[in-house]
């Protein structure tokens, strides 16, 4: 699948967040053609701090690998990661992650910080932006 066609299931993902007043964020994990996760947030309606969609993305898709390593595996979000989801995408050994439109707020990928471009960690991870950015802009404001 193309970032495109992945962002257009995270953009899905995301309207089912507005379901349970959440802000309308999601995410998709994939890894070798396969689909392994597709989540949205989900902090008000669990009352989590940490339920954002990268992190329960993530979680699923170690689940279905069976381990935590997700070496090479595509993160598409339809907003730009905040500092703990980047650093999640580093933790989980992800080889890329796409997102929509830039947090100027929290984020953490390109317009605050770019966790996946320090070299002085212990991984980094590509990042590909503005994928469908007017659609995921235009669903935060929903």
């Amino acid at each position: 699948m193309t970032d495109d066609e992945l962002m257009v299931l995270a953009l899905a993902e995301a309207r089912a967040a507005l379901e349970h007043d959440d802000v309308p964020v999601g995410a998709v994990v994939m890894l070798d053609g396969e689909l392994l996760a597709s989540r949205h947030n989900e902090r008000e309606l669990t009352g989590d701090p940490t339920a954002h969609a990268e992190i329960l993305a993530l979680r699923d898709a170690a689940a279905k690998v069976g381990s935590w390593r997700l070496t090479g595996a595509t993160l598409v979000v339809t907003l730009e990661p905040c500092v703990m989801c980047a650093g999640a995408a580093s933790q989980a050994r992800v080889g890329r992650v796409v997102f929509g439109t830039a947090d100027p707020k929290a984020g953490a990928c390109a317009s605050l910080y770019n966790v996946g471009a320090d070299a002085r960690l212990n991984h980094e991870f590509e990042v590909t932006w503005r994928v469908k950015e007017e659609a995921c802009a235009e669903l935060l404001l929903k």
